[in-house]
């Protein structure tokens, strides 16, 4: 791959009967993309016609830019615009099909000219950029370098680009590190901004500050990266790495639920997230779980977990009860939280992902005692409930 070409190659599941877009995928700078229907392929494609291993994208060299060629490793073959082939080179929204009959993807590519962050020389006859030749969209000017949207602020290093969501607890803003870089590129992050009000909640800062101090200790793909931790102004701030995605709570409230298939593969991705926190030492309990705190990452369709301001070490003196209702589990509402606690956490979550709906409209009185009742949901198999 050329370091001054930014490439982005987007894969769309197409709908069996139309080419309605059903799923996306987008890959940024990436030289070998696997397809097939293990776990640990970039686009997972759930159907039992598809191998685990289906086929590769894979980027080489070329005048005119990066070329892309398919390789077939599937059993049942794979089709380039309707033609069997063992591999070849795809043209600009081609059209993949993983075996005779099988799920369809449409392939683009698109090559946009980085600029360097070096310095150039300055001479008298140094115009200021024009930003001529920008695509819409763009941040970043492609002859410069410089932002192509108004710096809102800057907080010490970081230039605040926009503000991404207000809660109770703060502000959180796309932000650009002018000082540090990734690759020679301009490195993108979220800056979270504690409210002001709530730093005069001695509780409140005690969740922001736990919530940086645990992030700088994981390293796991499904939590976000930390970066910095400061206070500029009175104000405390977390920067992060920043996650190209949507919640799961936004995407059913938008698309509806899930398939069974996704809901599970999503399910099991979350469970290993939660593996690697609880098997800290001492163990961690993330304590709020649910579709809110669950991105689903655009590149690889892989779970994100956020919010790691609950998160509380085994063994420390039980205190504030905090959990999600309808998500929380009875101890963890008792102020007993355990490492089950989490676990319990991702059954209301595969409800909802199924249902679309609050999993508390399916939590009733039984004889044993309360418990889920899934019964009447058919999407909901009988080995699930």
């Amino acid at each position: 791959m050329d370091k001054g070409q930014l490439t982005m190659v987007t894969l769309t599941l197409l709908d069996p009967l139309s080419p309605t877009p059903v799923q996306q995928w987008s890959f940024q700078s990436k030289s070998t993309i696997r397809i097939g229907r293990a776990p640990d392929n970039d686009v997972i494609v759930d159907d039992p016609i598809v191998s685990r291993h289906h086929l590769e994208l894979r980027a080489s060299a070329s005048p005119s830019g990066p070329m892309w060629q398919l390789v077939n490793q599937g059993a049942n073959g794979t089709f380039l615009n309707g033609v069997l082939v063992s591999q070849g080179v795809l043209p600009e929204k081609a059209l993949i099909q993983l075996a005779q009959k099988g799920p369809r993807l449409e392939f683009q590519v698109q090559t946009q000219q980085l600029p360097s962050l070096a310095p150039k020389p300055l001479t008298e006859t140094t115009k200021p950029c024009q930003h001529q030749g920008n695509a819409p969209g763009n941040l970043f000017c492609i002859h410069c370098g410089q932002p192509l949207v108004p710096v809102e602020g800057v907080i010490r290093n970081y230039h605040v680009l926009r503000t991404l969501g207000q809660g109770g607890m703060g502000t959180t803003y796309l932000a650009w590190d002018k000082v540090n870089s990734k690759d020679g590129y301009p490195l993108l992050l979220v800056l979270k901004e504690m409210n002001a009000d709530m730093a005069q909640i001695s509780k409140a800062q005690e969740l922001f500050e736990r919530e940086a101090r645990t992030l700088k200790t994981l390293n796991h793909p499904g939590i976000p990266q930390y970066y910095d931790f400061f206070v500029e102004g009175g104000k405390k701030y977390l920067a992060m790495a920043l996650i190209h995605g949507e919640d799961l709570e936004k995407r059913v409230l938008s698309t509806g639920p899930v398939t069974l298939p996704q809901a599970v593969e999503w399910m099991i991705q979350t469970c290993d997230i939660l593996d690697y926190i609880h098997d800290r030492q001492p163990p961690l309990i993330h304590r709020d779980v649910k579709p809110a705190n669950l991105m689903v990452r655009h590149r690889d369709n892989r779970i994100v977990m956020l919010d790691f301001g609950a998160v509380k070490e085994i063994g420390t003196i039980p205190g504030t009860r905090i959990g999600a209702e309808g998500y929380s589990a009875p101890e963890q509402d008792r102020g007993q939280p355990c490492t089950q606690s989490d676990l319990y956490a991702i059954g209301p979550t595969l409800i909802f992902l199924l249902t679309g709906e609050a999993p508390l409209k399916y939590y009733q009185r039984r004889s044993s005692g309360y418990r889920f009742d899934v019964s009447g949901v058919p999407t909901v198999t009988p080995q699930l409930r």
